[in-house]
């Protein structure tokens, strides 16, 4: 499947919204709720503007993965971009219909091919969360370190694994 990732725009607020409440029960497994106010429509719009805004300031980037038709598939992000070290943290999420398709590791080979500016970006996904360390480390991210702190989800004891990518050991 072709896809295409497109800045986060206030246009996209319902069709997201719509995205994320159909996957959320998916997300859940893998990653901690974004808690019950997150899926009111309103606190969703305001959240969403959040971003908007931090993205204009260039704090984080925040991309839609779009396939073909233009539906969104998933997301992915830059966050807590800091110019002066030219290191951010990325993260991101597919749908469940949307799974095992590569669509994770297509929108990390866009996202490193458009963000030219950073030269280290980190990763982190808990120890569970098999398909996303496949595709990080597909994409050239190395594991650093598991996280000493461990937590319960979904009835599961999990740590989180920190991976970090290179500029110069992937070019």
């Amino acid at each position: 499947m072709d896809i295409a990732i497109n800045s986060l725009q206030e246009r996209d607020a319902e069709e997201l919204y719509r995205f994320e409440k159909n996957n959320r029960l998916f997300f859940e497994q893998m990653v901690p709720s974004r808690g019950e106010d997150y899926y009111k429509f309103e606190t969703f719009q305001l959240k969403h503007r959040e971003l908007l805004v931090e993205q204009q300031e260039e704090k984080s980037k925040f991309y839609l993965i779009r396939d073909n038709s233009g539906n969104i598939v998933g997301r992915i992000n830059l966050v807590d971009i800091d110019t002066t070290n030219n290191i951010a943290e990325v993260g991101y999420r597919v749908g469940k219909e949307y799974g095992g398709k590569g669509i994770g590791a297509k929108a990390l080979k866009l996202l490193l091919e458009t963000e030219i500016s950073v030269q280290k970006i980190k990763a982190k996904t808990t120890t569970n969360n098999i398909a996303s360390q496949k595709v990080l480390e597909k994409s050239g991210f190395k594991q650093i370190c598991i996280s000493d702190d461990i937590f319960e989800m979904n009835g599961q004891i999990l740590q989180f694994i920190h991976y970090l990518w290179k500029k110069d050991s992937n070019h």
